[in-house]
């Protein structure tokens, strides 16, 4: 995979982000990162097959995806709800970049998305790209591509 597939797909994440979560957002620096990974909110975990193979992690504290819930929904969410949209935003941000993929020539398809509670450590990738996503007044979002390199 060259550096420029990864760049569209760096930006077309940003892009995705930018279009699904109707708030104010500041895009982090992106940063190599070496496994593990390690995860202590909640978070989703999608994967990505096709010509374009890895996982994408969104996460973020309970009381960030909250919010990003009642921005989006006009209502409170916790519990079961809470982990419910946490599945259905990695969803949306996934297959948004997964579209925007395709409209540059690549096939991507993605996997049903997996919430992630609690404490985590995460192995099985060679490199990854964590990206920060401000949410002004909110909190904090991280994303974390890893993406296998052929």
């Amino acid at each position: 995979m060259t550096s420029g597939v990864i760049t569209n797909v760096l930006n077309g994440t940003i892009d995705s982000v930018k279009s699904v979560i109707p708030l104010s957002i500041v895009i982090g620096k992106p940063a190599l990162i070496v496994q593990p990974v390690e995860h202590e909110a909640i978070g989703v975990l999608i994967g990505m097959t096709g010509d374009i193979r890895g996982r994408l992690i969104i996460e973020g504290a309970e009381e960030t995806i909250g919010k990003i819930g009642e921005s989006m929904f006009g209502m409170p969410l916790a519990g079961e709800m809470l982990e419910s949209f946490a599945g259905e935003l990695g969803n949306m941000i996934a297959g948004n970049l997964a579209t925007t993929i395709a409209g540059q020539g690549s096939e991507m398809d993605i996997t049903p998305p997996t919430v992630l509670v609690g404490k985590a450590k995460m192995y099985g990738f060679e490199k990854a790209l964590r990206l920060p996503i401000g949410l002004t007044d909110i909190g904090e979002l991280r994303i974390i591509l890893m993406m296998e390199v052929s």
